[in-house]
């Protein structure tokens, strides 16, 4: 890309190459079983805790491959996201910025979590993770939950694992 195309913005935006992987984070993390069968509160704060805990799941996979470019390229689409959010619950200019540092502060601390416990395939790790991270329902077993949740982030692990470095970037539904 040259000096030129960056400074009047003509050259095409390298996200949209990666968006398609960030719709599915987003899809995987809406998967109604997390909130049914797993416990997640379905609150924002909870929906929140799924994407940050998919999102983790698939950089680490990321990190696995020479894909570093992609890795920081979806880490700002979910600040593109996040930022919306905030903007549409009515976060003001001035706050958005506080948010955001602290949203990928959030996302850096729990990317370490999961992390550790992924790349290990350590089951009680990864469920110890979930149980810090994510936020249960008061009426639900959170043991239960967390275990549920650990069980399907390490089951995507797996699927991510198996698939080419092409076939992730397409995110076509196939895991």
């Amino acid at each position: 890309m040259s000096f030129l195309s960056r400074l009047l913005g003509t050259a095409p935006d390298p996200r949209e190459a990666i968006r398609p992987l960030w719709h599915r984070v987003v899809e995987l993390a809406r998967e109604p079983s997390y909130y049914t069968d797993c416990n997640v509160a379905d609150t924002v704060g909870g929906r929140f805790d799924l994407i940050t805990a998919v999102l983790c799941t698939v950089m680490v996979r990321i990190e696995a491959s020479e894909m570093r470019a992609e890795s920081a390229l979806l880490a700002e689409l979910f600040v593109e996201d996040m930022d919306g959010q905030l903007r549409e619950f009515g976060v003001n200019d001035v706050v958005v910025g506080k948010r955001m540092g602290k949203l990928m502060s959030v996302l850096g601390g729990r990317l370490g979590s999961y992390r550790s416990a992924l790349n290990a395939k350590d089951r009680d790790r990864m469920i110890a993770a979930v149980r810090r991270n994510v936020t249960f329902t008061q009426d639900g077993d959170e043991e239960t939950g967390a275990a549920g949740v650990a069980d399907k982030l390490l089951a995507l692990s797996d699927r991510l694992a198996a698939r080419s470095d092409d076939e992730l970037l397409k995110a076509n539904g196939i895991w």
